[in-house]
């Protein structure tokens, strides 16, 4: 989670950035003193929407 994505720009620093290599991040525009409750229950509800490969590709995209 990346607390107060803004003007659309999503992005990581360098620090250990091999470290995201199959990681799963989800930005949001709420600061973080005003992350609460309702804003986690958001990210796990997208979380569990999504459709985790692992690093595969899926096969109708397969080149």
């Amino acid at each position: 989670m990346a607390a107060g994505a803004r003007g659309g720009e999503q992005r990581l620093s360098d620090f250990l950035l091999w470290e995201c290599a199959y990681a799963e991040l989800w930005f949001t525009g709420c600061l973080w003193p005003d992350f609460d409750a309702t804003v986690f229950a958001t990210a796990v509800r997208e979380f569990r929407g999504r459709d985790r490969r692992f690093g595969a590709i899926p096969q109708e995209v397969v080149v």
